[in-house]
């Protein structure tokens, strides 16, 4: 379930649940005084609602699995370079069709099993034959060869970006296959377990509580443990951004993912709090159903969104778009023929489908997820907005798995009119937006506006090759695709996200990478006790 959120929970014993897993004292606070300091990640809704296999989890489980897992390399936004992770170093034929890697020595994965080539070609495989999640990272792989045990040969069918490819922050995961001996590895992990190399290891996991997911100090990890570093990491429930930042000002929580914009400002100058706003890989879309809205209707909602009214709204939470793709990605461009807020030409469009002040009322349905103070400011307004073309919009709320199952039923009778979700790119390239949101499917999943176009389908299917081979002209492709997918007008996007956290001045080393989306690599921290 890659799309922001899903249901939130929370408990109030969980306290005490935190307390016995971690060994604590009777508060909470108190244990940011230990020598083994724990860093405490605050989220408004649950992390694993999506399973625990690293080969299929899709959705907010890349808080913890990220810290659990790791992958061969590693994209820098800062840089816009691929760095050695479990990879150190690796290269391509001219032709793109053989990418060699070279891997880490006296890397152990979690279960003790040490790491070698053919540990990793299985793991990849596998996640490649189950298909789930953000497995198709790996769709240009034939056959992976492991000539020595620290070199691994991939022989691709067509020309791809693997090194890339190999960063994604789904699907992309190196574990042990052989974890669960002759049982069932799936069933293994959700119990749950993890088979990584990362730093951190599972230790709790409290489904459905407030202290949700518990992570330990892997005493192997090939990075080491000399000087300062957290030895436990807690992601917490806390869906009422109030008390996220009540938390936070007491100390009982060291990083607050989510809260609203105004809350955020009231962080800044306070001692003790650092906030920080950074732009993302990361946009709010709306998908307009273009199986039930034509063409003009279409164009005609996407002139009548007061854009500029929602990132003022939205107070620095919100930056204005171009296109689908976000500044920093391949494909991004200034000067697309994007939708502007034009009430007068959407009045126009909307009287040549016989809707419109003066005519008949358009009654819209519309969904979002429940929980997102940010989303409910922008479907207030999207209401309001739309309302003046006479056009009725009828908005529910709903937990992310009710949302997603209702857009997605087999009943066309039950599809929502505007369908609205966070989308972020599996790794630093904007093929998602394309192949997950646009490309045609038989039975809905992620394309919520149920297109279609073979045109398009054709493009997709291109332009990752063109990419790899001739980066000038696949970066020329995607920005073809956009200015097709403007005029068509299956989806719009609503604006751009800037991450805008607020944390602890207790621990350095934060360095946010957008194609991380909301990762905080706590191995990377440095806690000062300050």
């Amino acid at each position: 379930m890659k799309p922001h959120r899903a249901g939130l929970l929370a408990s109030g014993s969980a306290l005490l649940v935190l307390l016995a897993a971690c060994g604590g004292s009777s508060h909470p606070a108190s244990q940011k005084q230990s020598g083994n300091q724990v860093f405490t990640y605050d989220t408004s809704a649950p992390v694993m609602v999506d399973g625990w296999d690293p080969a299929t989890e899709y959705s907010d489980g890349i808080l913890a699995m990220s810290n659990m897992y790791e992958t061969l390399t590693r994209y820098d936004a800062a840089t816009h370079t691929i760095k050695p992770q479990l990879a150190t170093s690796w290269s391509s034929s001219a032709n793109g069709l053989s990418w060699t890697f070279h891997l880490r020595h006296g890397v152990h994965f979690h279960t003790g099993r040490l790491m070698t080539a053919q540990a990793a070609a299985a793991a990849i495989l596998r996640t490649q034959k189950m298909g789930g999640g953000a497995g198709y990272v790996w769709d240009a792989v034939k056959t992976i060869s492991a000539p020595s045990p620290d070199t691994m040969v991939f022989h691709l069918k067509y020309a791809s970006p693997l090194d890339l490819e190999a960063s994604a922050s789904y699907s992309a995961y190196i574990y042990d296959t052989q974890a669960a001996g002759g049982g069932s590895l799936t069933k293994w992990l959700n119990t749950p377990h993890d088979a990584g190399t990362g730093p951190y290891t599972l230790q709790t996991w409290n489904k459905g509580q407030e202290f949700e997911v518990i992570l330990k100090a892997f005493p192997g990890y090939w990075g080491g443990w000399s000087g300062a570093h957290y030895k436990k990491v807690v992601y917490r429930v806390v869906p009422q951004d109030t008390t996220a930042a009540q938390l936070l000002r007491s100390g009982q929580v060291d990083f607050v993912e989510q809260i609203s914009p105004a809350l955020w400002k009231s962080f800044q100058g306070q001692a003790g709090i650092h906030t920080m706003s950074v732009p993302s890989f990361q946009n709010l879309l709306s998908q307009l159903n273009a199986r039930t809205l034509t063409l003009p209707v279409r164009q005609a909602i996407s002139y009548g969104i007061n854009y500029p009214g929602i990132v003022a709204a939205l107070q620095g939470a919100a930056v204005t778009p171009s296109g689908l793709v976000p500044a920093g990605l391949p494909g991004h461009f200034t000067n697309l023929p994007n939708y502007h807020y034009d009430p007068a030409k959407a009045d126009q469009l909307l009287h040549q489908a016989g809707y419109g002040p003066g005519k008949k009322t358009l009654n819209l349905t519309l969904t979002y997820t429940q929980g997102d103070s940010n989303e409910q400011v922008v479907v207030t307004l999207l209401k309001s907005s739309l309302a003046k073309l006479n056009i009725n919009l009828s908005t529910q709320s709903l937990a992310w798995p009710t949302q997603w199952a209702k857009a997605k039923s087999a009943s066309a009778s039950s599809h929502q009119s505007i369908f609205l979700e966070y989308w972020w790119p599996d790794y630093a390239d904007p093929y998602t937006w394309f192949t997950n949101l646009l490309q045609t499917e038989k039975s809905p999943y992620f394309n919520l506006s149920y297109y279609s176009s073979s045109a398009l389908d054709k493009q997709i299917n291109q332009v990752e090759s063109l990419l790899a081979t001739n980066r000038p002209a696949g970066v020329q492709l995607y920005r073809t695709m956009q200015a097709e997918v403007l005029q068509q007008a299956p989806l719009d996007v609503l604006y751009n996200v800037n991450y805008q956290y607020a944390m602890r001045t207790s621990f350095t080393g934060f360095q946010p990478d957008p194609a991380y989306a909301n990762v905080v690599f706590a191995y990377n921290l440095r806690p000062t006790g300050s």
